[in-house]
């Protein structure tokens, strides 16, 4: 008597047979642009997203909205299972992408090894690992496993904070036993460190003047800020895995007039609190050259570090086991230098994975792509791990 195949062998197939229907969901989702600062797009955006939730996996046992504000609104859906666990799938469906952005899209060639590519904007950060999440619970029900309670979270601020969204995110958290965070992998391997981030807003305000007329009783905000932003840059440690950088810079009211006022804003990324400490006092330190100008500093630390919590050690271990079944290569792990909503859950000290999602590269950046033909492994490893956890995960 031949043996029947092993479920995990099962959802890799039925993932394979399933691949162009969520290739063709993904490209969906980033056909429609949802840049984060576009409320009209953010909003047809999640609808859109529910409305495919909706057709791959039946109304949802509960579902929420929670009105963002200024920024992208949070929807919640909630898929009762049969199980006694309860598991939070967390993806933001904003990207960094201007409206507009993808008419001038170009698609790439194939890579150096010959492997095929799909290029979009938030095609890979994270468009990809939404469809993903989406067909691992349908897969994970097809395949008749005891299944927890899954509740989907998508929010439309995440590129810019998630803060209207962070709220949400932790009460899921909480009151699930895990969280797997949709974002793309690095190369295939999850994500359990992440640089905590600052986004820092540095305002100098200097005295008008006529530029011709009277410089001398001018103060300059603008060259103030340049000095700033120059002595900011100093205080990076990257041997420390501390970055800086002023990405946006304005000011100024006409050519011909000293600037009274100007304004930047600074990413900042370190590993550890201690490093934030050391920066909030060096910022603070610096001087401008001319006293006349004031430079007030909101020093506005958006996500603390993630590092691999003891709670996360028993998910990693049971993730790498599912792989294993599924006949993957050994899933590994590493530390990058972005920042997710999966800072937010690991600083609770709840068991949280991320990179999930999309395997490819270009995050931010022009020509972003995902290779299609891991698109069937990396749904069918969440799928796999939500066939694991009907109940709550012991350490």
């Amino acid at each position: 008597m031949t043996a029947s195949p092993a479920p995990a062998v099962i959802l890799t197939t039925r993932a394979q047979d399933a691949s162009s229907r969520i290739v063709d969901d993904i490209l969906t989702l980033v056909r429609h642009e949802t840049s984060s600062y576009d409320l009209p797009a953010l909003a047809t955006g999640l609808d859109l997203l529910r409305e495919l939730t909706v057709e791959r996996l039946g109304r949802p046992d509960h579902e929420q909205r929670h009105p963002g504000g200024e920024c992208g609104d949070t929807l919640t859906l909630t898929y009762a299972g049969s199980g006694a666990g309860h598991v939070a799938l967390i993806g933001h469906y904003d990207t960094v992408w201007p409206t507009g952005t993808l008419a001038g899209w170009e698609q790439p060639g194939a890579s150096e090894d010959g492997r095929s590519r799909l290029s979009g904007p938030g095609i890979f950060d994270m468009k990809t690992g939404l469809a993903q999440g989406i067909w691992a619970l349908r897969l994970a029900r097809e395949s008749g496993a005891p299944l927890p309670t899954v509740t989907f979270l998508f929010n439309g601020d995440e590129e810019i904070g998630s803060l209207s969204s962070r709220p949400a995110i932790e009460e899921l958290a909480r009151k699930a036993d895990v969280t797997l965070v949709l974002e793309p992998s690095a190369h295939g391997a999850v994500k359990t460190a992440r640089k905590g981030t600052g986004i820092f807003q540095v305002t100098a305000t200097g005295v008008e003047s006529h530029a011709g007329l009277a410089p001398q009783d001018g103060a300059s905000a603008i060259t103030a800020l340049s000095e700033f932003v120059v002595a900011a840059a100093a205080v990076a440690a990257p041997e420390r895995g501390t970055t800086i950088n002023t990405g946006l810079i304005k000011g100024g009211s006409a050519i011909n007039v000293v600037a009274g006022q100007a304004t930047a804003g600074v990413d900042i990324r370190v590993s550890s609190a201690a490093e934030q400490d050391r920066v909030d006092a060096e910022l603070d330190a610096i001087k401008v050259s001319d006293p006349r100008v004031c430079i007030e500093i909101d020093h506005a630390w958006n996500r603390p570090p993630m590092t691999l919590n003891a709670a996360s050690v028993p998910l990693l271990d049971l993730a790498r086991e599912v792989a294993r079944e599924q006949g993957r290569a050994p899933l590994r792990d590493t530390a990058v230098g972005g920042a997710s909503d999966a800072n937010f859950v690991a600083a609770l000290g709840l068991p949280v994975l991320c990179g999930m999602g999309a395997v490819g590269d270009g995050a931010h950046a022009q020509g972003e792509f995902i290779h299609p033909d891991t698109v069937p492994g990396q749904t069918a490893l969440v799928a796999g791990l939500l066939g694991r956890l009907a109940e709550p995960l012991r350490g």
